[in-house]
């Protein structure tokens, strides 16, 4: 027998192995136990459904605030538009109150020149009467009559033709006019000899070769003057006496009665 025979051994002894594998057996089983009591928890948690949620609420917010920010701003553009008619309204009453204003103006400013103007025409047309009586009266009391302008007083059927054209002075020329208001030159003329009985023709041209031709420093009253040449005047008028004569000059004068400087004539012819 061996002296170290029932000497206690110091290494610790070796583990069963019966016992490690009951041990490893115990902990699987714990841990399984905990991974099926997980497995097992209820799927349908209210933290979970909430979680999933929120994305949707979130996007349909972002769409709100856009669509009120959208409609804020045309809301301005609206208000801006709308301000800038005003104002262009405004500014169109402005201008067009103050081209009113100055239409106005100048129409009473035009009235107002009309105005002076028939006055100094009516005038003129007082002086020209009063220079007439004043000529008659001085042949009447025995004056000489110009040498240059012949005989001054009508009598006869010359004065039935002066009374007439004289009765015509104020009214309107107007180109192939024969009367009552408005004539021109042949047609007074012509009007004026008719009322001696006498029929001319209408127009200036016959009209200045229908009598005698005389000189214009031997005229008579009521002889025809005419501006042009004989058988083609483009003028007429009759000699009144005093060195003037009445006729339809123009449109700017109408009828006058002017002296024979105002207008000098080319030639005279005589019916009476």
């Amino acid at each position: 027998m061996s002296h170290t025979a029932h000497i206690p051994s110091h290494r610790k002894p070796r583990r069963n192995a019966s016992k490690t594998a009951i041990r490893s057996g115990v902990a699987g089983g714990v841990l399984s136990t905990i991974a099926l009591a997980g497995a097992a928890a209820p799927a349908n948690a209210e933290p979970v459904t909430e979680t999933i949620e929120m994305p949707t609420l979130t996007s349909g917010l972002a769409g709100s605030v856009a669509q009120s920010a959208a409609a804020t701003q045309q809301v301005a553009v609206d208000l801006e538009l709308r301000a800038q008619q005003d104002a262009a309204a405004t500014h169109a009453a402005k201008v067009a109150k103050k081209a009113k204003a100055e239409a106005e103006r100048k129409a009473e400013a035009k009235e107002k020149a009309a105005a002076a103007a028939r006055a100094k025409a009516a005038e003129e047309e007082r002086a020209s009467r009063s220079e007439e009586r004043t000529t008659l009266a001085a042949s009447s009391s025995g004056s000489s009559t110009p040498a240059s302008y012949g005989t001054t007083q009508a009598s006869g059927s010359a004065a039935a033709v002066l009374a007439f054209a004289r009765a015509q002075v104020g009214d309107a020329y107007v180109l192939g006019s024969t009367g009552p208001n408005s004539w021109d030159c042949s047609s007074l003329v012509q009007a004026a000899y008719r009322q001696a009985g006498v029929d001319l023709p209408r127009t200036s041209q016959p009209q200045s070769t229908a009598g005698t031709q005389v000189s214009l420093d031997n005229l008579q009253p009521g002889d025809i003057l005419y501006w042009g040449g004989a058988g083609s005047a483009y003028h007429v008028g009759i000699y009144s006496g005093g060195g003037k004569f009445i006729g339809a000059q123009n449109s700017g004068t109408g009828v006058v009665e002017k002296t024979l400087d105002w207008d000098p004539p080319s030639g005279a012819v005589r019916l009476l």
